[in-house]
């Protein structure tokens, strides 16, 4: 009896940790085909590959983050200046649609609307007799980033494994079997490119070289070179003038390095020759087991910081894109959890410090000519990107997007001095690789100068999280220069007296009064972009102890901006004038960045705002765009509207084509637009940790947007305003359990709360009074709206809350249980 028991555990057990081991893996069990949007991501911020587990004939398609169409150069339109008094004019008078004909005339450009992000090709595995196979399983561990694909072939098991090395920028692909001496195949590139040639080096080395595409007016200046070497145990290898062959082998290791002459967006005089063989020296020499065990590490020292459980069942059991298919329907909150790793995942894959951003596509696109060029829309898609970074616990690879920014301070002088003879800096809404900063696709688009206003943010925000002077000091420049832009641009508004962007738009979309035009004066979006440009550069003077005269210009100017109106469908207007249609259900909700990413608008200081802000997303409606989708799980957990961000989850995670007029997820977790944009994979990981925590208002608010789907659960290493982290943060039945919090700074620690909670120290812990003393949570005083005659608007019932405030010491650790 005892021995039955013994072996019924020993299965039980088994069966757990087979479970457990696939927690973290999208795994299938057939290969990609020739769809790409099925191949698995791998990247180490530096290159990228996509593996498509095909089993006779293997793909693995690269690229190199500064892998770009064009070279260094410039497309501000000079005619603009000059057009700038008749274009307020038109907009002024109501003639907003003579106003965009002459804005694409005088102010987009003329010149390039912006380079291309390219593929450098193929690396093309051929094994010959492996047709039928059986026992096919292939997965992504983004435990350990580590691709896996294995199948069986007249009884011996083939396993092939593929990393993007953190540690020696390569990437490494190892080939094995179960039987002695069975690993046969033959390697060569490919490439979309037109530009390229193929070729074995005297010293055996697969290699493809060459330049990307010229584009619009501007001659291609990058050269690329890519190499794979090939080591074995065992067997040997033999070449061709364009191929590798492996024969008879225990196993096979390949060594891909790739490489440009980028320095960065004004100087191309690297050597990629020396580059590329220089990484593939330092590499090839080591042992795999050396190097993977590097690569884990440099990998988990990021991805381990954060733990989310929101419970488990049988669902999980399946295939990936079974779950997927499944999930709108089934109880699996392991899969949400397993999306959000995954959104952590491909940001640390796809943008390491000193690095180029993550991109539309992060770091993976196939084509030679993507959609909108695979660069940065910076109106929205490429600061969605970024949300998870500092609150996820990934400060470090906010680097390069803060990197951009600040190199965007540089290029945009030029821009905000030509084209609109302001000082400071601005970008319109779009850049690439080379920092473009014009106009461009149309005016309807691009005539948007809130880029350099809402980029700048992001700079102020990494300082909230760190407290660090010094970096602060760094970036005050670009953040009163953004400020500065608008000081020189703004103009008052004859009938309202405000001051006002103008031309201005609300991004991508227009009023139908309008006459189908984008363009008008004072947009709400452009009026919460400013007040943000000038809140935060009074805020970082008066940290810093700089520019007491320029911070009193930036109140009296802030002063003077249009407040947010609620007009006569209860909605927050989009426009100055009360014009928006209740049946529009357009993809950007652009006016709503008030209340996310921003905190203009609040449950607790603003509530009539913040109930017009709930009426507007129900008369946008839920299902659009992918990383619209996305946007809005942030903005249901802002609402604390915690069932309303999960139906977004479910719409978000629904197979491409199921959303009727809207997008979803491709097999291997991408967002869909579609196509592909990694955008609503970033938006969605940011919206669940809001709906877990917030620290934009005022308080660590705990749990605000719990849904029902998630009674229990935990989470460990978010971190808050203020150099919090939440170390732990367990839940049952919907109440806080348990509370690890480590003050990094110190300071007042004001927590918001479901459920009271009592230190485990004895300590008591302070009902809250009054305004946060904890400097950085301050809010600005948003200005009451102009509510219409028409509208019957009223506050929201909030869910009950327990505001506590408990003095923290640097360094320290502070546990609360519930009582």
């Amino acid at each position: 009896m005892r021995k039955t028991i013994f072996f019924c555990l020993l299965l039980t057990s088994a069966a757990c940790f087979g479970q457990e081991s696939k927690r973290l893996k999208l795994w299938y069990t057939q290969p990609a085909g020739q769809t790409w949007e099925n191949a698995l991501p791998i990247g180490n911020g530096r290159q990228g590959a996509m593996i498509y587990g095909n089993v006779e004939k293997e793909v693995i398609q690269l690229n190199e983050h500064t892998v770009w169409s064009g070279g260094p150069n410039r497309n501000d339109n000079p005619a603009a200046l000059a057009s700038l008094p008749e274009i307020r004019k038109l907009i002024f008078d109501g003639k907003h649609k003579e106003a965009e004909t002459l804005a694409n005339k005088t102010i987009i450009t003329k010149k390039s609307h912006g380079q291309m992000f390219q593929p450098v090709g193929h690396l093309n595995l051929t094994f010959t007799g492996h047709e039928n196979f059986t026992d096919y399983y292939r997965e992504l561990d983004i435990e350990k980033a580590i691709s896996k694909t294995t199948y069986k072939v007249n009884g011996v098991t083939y396993t092939r494994e593929a990393i993007a090395s953190f540690g020696d920028r390569v990437i490494v692909v190892k080939i094995s079997s179960s039987k002695p001496g069975s690993v046969s195949f033959s390697a060569h590139y490919s490439s979309a490119q037109r530009n390229k040639a193929y070729a074995v080096s005297p010293s055996g080395d697969l290699t493809i070289s060459g330049t990307t595409s010229d584009h619009e007016g501007v001659k291609s200046q990058i050269r690329f070179k890519g190499m794979t070497r090939i080591k074995t145990e065992g067997g040997k290898v033999s070449t061709t003038d364009t191929s590798l062959n492996v024969s008879g082998a225990d196993a096979a290791f390949l060594f891909i390095s790739i490489a440009t002459n980028f320095n960065n967006y004004h100087d191309v005089s690297g050597d990629e020759k020396k580059r590329a063989n220089d990484f593939l020296d330092k590499s090839s020499g080591k042992k795999y087991a050396a190097i993977l065990s590097a690569h884990i590490a440099g990998y988990q020292k990021y991805f381990n910081r954060v733990k989310i459980d929101l419970g488990n069942t049988t669902a999980a059991d399946l295939p990936t894109d079974q779950r997927l298919k499944n999930f709108r329907t089934a109880d699996d909150p392991a899969l949400v959890s397993l999306y959000y790793q995954y959104g952590r995942y491909l940001l640390i894959s796809s943008s390491q410090p000193g690095g180029q951003a993550a991109n539309l596509q992060g770091i993976w696109n196939s084509r030679i000519n993507p959609p909108w060029d695979s660069k940065y829309t910076i109106n929205i898609n490429a600061q969605m990107n970024y949300w998870p970074a500092e609150k996820t616990n990934l400060p470090e690879l906010h680097e390069p997007f803060l990197q951009l920014i600040k190199e965007l301070s540089e290029t945009g002088r030029e821009t905000a001095r030509e084209m609109y003879g302001a000082r400071g800096w601005m970008a319109h809404h779009n850049t690439d690789i080379w920092r473009a900063t014009g106009a461009i696709d149309g005016a309807f688009w691009g005539m948007w100068t809130g880029g350099g206003g809402w980029l700048s943010q992001h700079l102020w925000e990494h300082y909230l999280y760190n407290g660090d002077k010094n970096y602060l000091t760094s970036v005050y420049p670009a953040i009163k220069g953004a400020a500065l832009f608008y000081v020189d641009f703004l103009v008052e508004h004859p009938q309202y007296k405000w001051l006002v962007v103008n031309p201005g738009s609300s991004p991508e979309n227009a009023p139908k009064i309008h006459g189908g035009s984008s363009l008008d004066a004072g947009t709400t979006m452009d009026n919460q972009i400013v007040y943000d440009a000038f809140s935060t550069a009074i805020r970082a003077a008066g940290i810093l102890g700089k520019d007491a005269g320029f911070a009193d210009t930036l109140k009296q100017w802030r002063s003077r901006l249009p407040p947010m109106h609620i007009g006569q469908h209860n909605q927050l207007q989009e426009w100055l004038d009360d014009v928006d249609d209740p049946e529009d259900h357009h993809r950007h909700v652009s006016h709503l960045y008030g209340l996310y990413p921003s905190n203009q608008i609040s449950a607790y200081n603003t509530p009539e705002l913040f109930a017009a802000s709930r009426n507007t997303l129900i008369q946008r409606g839920d299902v659009s765009t992918g990383w619209s989708m996305g946007w809005k799980v942030n903005w249901w957990a802002k609402m604390q509207d915690g069932n309303h961000a999960y139906r977004l989850i479910q719409n978000q995670l629904t197979p491409l084509g199921v959303n009727p007029g809207g997008g979803g997820t491709y097999n291997n977790l991408f967002d869909a637009h579609p196509p592909f944009q990694i955008d609503g994979n970033f938006g969605c990981t940011s919206g669940i940790t809001e709906m877990l925590m917030q620290s934009s208002d005022g308080a660590i608010h705990l749990l605000p947007a719990l849904p029902d789907a998630w009674p229990s659960g935990s989470i460990t290493g978010l971190r808050a305003i203020g150099g919090f982290e939440i170390v732990e943060m367990q839940w049952k039945q919907s109440k806080l359990v348990k509370l690890v919090v480590k003050s990094n700074l110190g300071g007042n620690l004001r927590l918001r709360l479901p459920n009271a909670l009592k230190q485990t120290n004895g300590s008591g812990i302070k009902m809250a009074k009054g305004t946060n003393t904890n400097p950085f949570y301050y809010t600005e005083k948003t200005s009451a709206p102009v509510i219409s005659d028409k509208s019957t608007i009223k506050p929201l019932q909030l869910k009950e809350t327990v505001l506590v405030d408990v003095e923290t010491a640097k360094g320290k650790l502070y546990t609360f249980i519930s009582k």
